[in-house]
């Protein structure tokens, strides 16, 4: 993974959030605190304003300060998840391009929001995303999938995710007072994550 890629995915993750601004206030509206695209545009512009520095970092050193932005200029309940989700994937990448230790990297990511939030999977949250994509991550690197098939999986696994959010009942947040209100609506958190893994699935169909 070279810096230029990441570059790369900062300025299209931005751009597809701010495209997607309407969506995910509406979904943020009906069922969360009103403050989710307010601090995920704040983080992503805050990404994106340091991606100069980045270009000679090695992988480990451009996640963790990617990691380091996000934890001191996003606040919410998204901000510190985030922030993690990046500190610990600093932890374990290489500069080799090896999808083992970026697998595992993604991994420990998902672990440290699900330690961080108290939550797992079916609380209707960004993680019924996560958790599903970071098990599928493993499963076909270990089975040493080809790069293309993998990139689709990889997509669909985060557009199943988001869609399974609308049956749940939530267990997190303030969309957790709705209870079964709740049911029928998307988790804008899940949303999100779909929309940045989906948008690096195109950025790697490109390379």
């Amino acid at each position: 993974m070279k810096s230029d890629f990441i570059i790369q995915c900062i300025d299209n993750i931005t751009n597809c959030i701010v495209e997607s601004e309407s969506e995910i206030e509406s979904l943020d509206r009906v069922i969360g605190d009103g403050d989710h695209y307010i601090n995920i545009k704040r983080g992503a512009l805050a990404v994106q304003s340091i991606k100069g520095d980045l270009n000679h970092l090695t992988n480990a050193e451009a996640f963790k300060k990617i990691g380091m932005t996000i934890m001191s200029s996003v606040g919410g309940a998204s901000g510190p998840l985030f922030a993690s989700f990046f500190l610990a994937l600093s932890k374990e990448v290489s500069d080799n391009d090896d999808l083992h230790k970026f697998s595992l990297g993604f991994s420990r990511g998902v672990e440290s929001i699900m330690q961080r939030g108290k939550s797992k999977l079916g609380d209707k949250t960004m993680l019924d995303v996560l958790i599903p994509v970071s098990e599928k991550l493993q499963s076909l690197v270990k089975d040493g999938c080809e790069k293309n098939i993998m990139i689709k999986e990889i997509d669909l696994t985060a557009q199943a995710g988001v869609i399974a959010t609308k049956d749940l009942i939530p267990a997190k947040g303030r969309s957790a007072g709705l209870a079964e209100r709740a049911v029928g609506h998307i988790d804008p958190g899940a949303k999100t994550c779909q929309i940045i893994i989906s948008t690096i699935c195109n950025q790697l169909n490109k390379g």
